[in-house]
């Protein structure tokens, strides 16, 4: 494929996207008194959509509050063992890896960026995500645990609640705060419930709200 053939093919990708979100995603992203990125807590909002704005693709589109596409999925295999997370542009934000254990459960290695060409399999991951299944455990609540590097083995961070709620909470270990929630989006004005596709991220500062997206994505592969 030459130079010329990627360009115009990445270009029909992004107005194909475009078009898309202007014929479908009317009324999906945030309204009313969020009329900005943050409230006033300092809090990003996004609004998350279990759906891809591509043919014969399944994924996630994720809007700010003003509308504005800022992340996607598109994923042409139910259960996928790579999965990318995009900007609106296209570039690769992250990557997420099935991690291949004796484990019978999905655990999943995060690499920033493009990890996906041959010349990044050296690539160090940026976290180890493991779904929690230990019962025995004092603390059920516990969906997955978040261990960042390759030679850390305690968890920075823990996932609590319940995905197929859409009811979660991301925890900083040490300091104990929560750093990212995920909430129900609830219809405004006596609408029509949005159900469990949509729903909002809620993204604490100093978290980044990729990272954050990233993590979502792996409960969905974890919980659905």
């Amino acid at each position: 494929m030459t130079l010329f053939q990627m360009k115009s093919k990445s270009s029909r990708r992004v107005n194909d996207v475009k078009s898309c979100q202007e014929k479908y995603c009317k009324g999906i992203y945030l309204k009313g008194s969020e009329k900005c990125d943050k409230l006033d807590s300092g809090n990003t909002v996004l609004t998350v959509w279990k759906k891809s704005l591509l043919m014969n693709c399944t994924g996630f589109t994720v809007f700010n509050c003003k509308g504005n596409l800022i992340y996607r999925v598109d994923n042409y295999r139910a259960r996928p063992g790579e999965i990318v997370l995009m900007d609106a542009s296209g570039t690769s934000m992250f990557t997420m890896r099935r991690h291949k254990t004796l484990r019978l459960v999905d655990d999943w290695l995060v690499y920033q960026g493009d990890a996906s060409d041959q010349n990044s399999k050296k690539k160090q991951p940026l976290c180890y995500v493991k779904k929690n299944v230990n019962i025995l455990q004092t603390n059920s609540n516990v969906l997955a645990q978040v261990i960042l590097g390759t030679s850390n083995k305690n968890p920075t961070y823990v996932i609590e609640g319940s995905y197929g709620q859409r009811s979660c909470k991301v925890i900083d270990k040490l300091s104990k705060k929560i750093v990212a929630e995920i909430k129900r989006k609830e219809a405004t004005n006596g609408g029509a419930s949005f159900g469990l596709e949509v729903f909002h991220l809620i993204v604490c500062p100093g978290f980044d709200s990729g990272f954050a997206m990233t993590l979502v994505l792996l409960l969905d592969q974890m919980f659905s």
